[in-house]
């Protein structure tokens, strides 16, 4: 990618049937209402504002869907993972959920409801959002403190294939999901606080959570055969398929295959190279593993559950203890108290287990494809070899 670039652009308001490469407009001096040839595709700033944004025009695009025509849902109905009713009734076992925390309790977002919806914004004392782009993979959960409160949205346009969100703010600004920053309008600059999430199969999430919750199928049986497959097609995420719908992406760092999952985090200033865990290079270490790094000038470990194809990033303590942990059966064991922790923080045997401890974990770690990564991390350093 080439250095970023100050530059002000319009796209028509429109609604368009798939998210397929659509012709769109970059301007450095005019503002322009549309692009000619556009058929109504696409959405963006609005028309009449002049919004300067800090974007490489070259990776920007029309995503053809629309300004909400992909519907963020706000506030949605909450059901138990179990008994199956038809407002649960659409994940498999093998469907990829986000969980999060929401006030004290866990619940699951599945990757099937954010295919459809890519953002989910809850207005209770949190005033979280959790987000997900189903073509670059990644999964990422942030308060809304930054825009102060406001709900954010699907704005139709992609950067380096990644979702653009935009905040119901007047005059509002366009945030990159990746980043977690505003890179047009009156916000630019700004960063929203990031909370954490962990992904990995409904199947691994149930059995470590048999009572919790999740987000159901908006309008319950009417709707819930929806958000079964995968709308973009199984073969999308393969991790060899470097097709991103067209859309434009830098593939210059072939490490790894372009959608292998890794767990990413962004560089620790000063000058500290992003560091990503590569669940390919993780799954060849068995179905659990400890794996202690350095993140921010303190010590972290990522720990790695391939019977849940999950991984997650957390501080090497036990309380305010800084401890040592080893793959063990059912997870990583403590050297302090013999308790066994499970990949999303939870201690599921020994002296702990049954009791509301939790492993601190490290917001800044996310789960994308790795072309993705790449792109908005260049120098990433992969791990757990280094290279």
């Amino acid at each position: 990618m080439t250095g970023p670039v100050a530059t002000m652009f319009a796209l028509h308001v429109g609604t368009a049937q798939s998210r397929r490469a659509a012709p769109w407009c970059v301007l450095s001096t005019l503002l322009l209402a549309g692009c000619d040839g556009a058929g109504g595709i696409g959405t963006g700033p609005t028309p009449d504002d002049d919004l300067v944004c800090d974007l490489d025009p070259a990776f920007l695009a029309d995503g053809g869907v629309g300004r909400d025509g992909i519907p963020a849902l706000t506030d949605p109905e909450i059901v138990p993972i179990s008994p199956m009713i038809p407002a649960n009734s659409f994940v498999r076992d093998h469907d990829r959920v986000i969980a999060v925390q929401l006030g004290a309790d866990w619940i699951v977002i599945p990757h099937n409801i954010m295919w459809r919806h890519e953002i989910v914004n809850f207005n209770g004392d949190d005033r979280m959002v959790v987000t997900y782009c189903p073509l670059t993979g990644s999964a990422l959960a942030f308060r809304r403190n930054a825009v102060g409160g406001a709900e954010l949205r699907v704005s139709g346009l992609l950067y380096n294939a990644n979702l653009v969100m935009y905040d119901t703010n007047v005059p509002e600004s366009f945030w990159l999901q990746m980043l977690g920053e505003a890179r047009c309008g009156p916000q630019t600059g700004t960063r929203l606080e990031r909370l954490p999430a962990v992904e990995m199969t409904m199947a691994g999430w149930r059995s470590l959570h048999p009572d919790s919750r999740m987000v159901g199928a908006p309008g319950g049986f009417s709707d819930w055969r929806l958000y079964v497959r995968n709308p973009y097609g199984d073969e999308y995420e393969d991790p060899h398929n470097a097709d991103f719908l067209d859309h434009p992406i830098p593939l210059d760092d072939g490490r790894l295959p372009p959608k292998e999952r890794v767990l990413g985090l962004p560089g620790d200033p000063p000058g500290a190279p992003p560091q990503a865990f590569s669940f390919g290079a993780m799954a060849s270490l068995g179905d659990h593993a400890a794996l202690e790094f350095t993140y921010r000038d303190a010590p972290a470990m990522v720990i790695w559950d391939g019977t849940r194809e999950a991984a997650m990033a957390y501080r090497p303590e036990v309380g305010s203890r800084a401890a040592n942990f080893v793959a063990g059966e059912g997870g990583v064991v403590d050297n302090l108290t013999g308790t066994t922790w499970a990949v999303d923080g939870t201690p599921v045997a020994g002296p702990l287990a049954g009791t509301r401890r939790r492993l601190r974990p490290i917001a800044d770690a996310y789960v994308a494809f790795w072309a993705a990564w790449a792109a908005f991390h260049p120098g990433t350093r992969l791990m757990p070899d280094g290279t």
